[in-house]
């Protein structure tokens, strides 16, 4: 699957539900729906996971990580 960006992707996996759960799709289909959803699901966690890192990393103090909540994180970086 090529590079897709994360509202795009969770966007799709809301369809590929709404599509599961109205029932009107051939075994066939829902199954294809499904290995989508799958893939679609991996892929909104890996992004989540490397923004994670991203925040770790802007968090970095000292040469040591002190991991915070983001809003935590995101007044250290304002200087309040």
């Amino acid at each position: 699957m090529a590079e897709i960006k994360f509202e795009e992707a969770l966007k799709k996996l809301e369809k590929i539900v709404a599509d599961l759960e109205a029932g009107r799709l051939s075994l066939d289909e829902s199954l294809k729906k499904y290995e989508e959803g799958v893939r679609l699901a991996q892929s909104c966690s890996k992004i989540l996971e490397s923004a994670q890192k991203r925040v770790e990393v802007l968090t970095k103090k000292d040469g040591t990580f002190q991991l915070k909540p983001l809003d935590e994180g995101r007044e250290a970086l304002e200087g309040t």
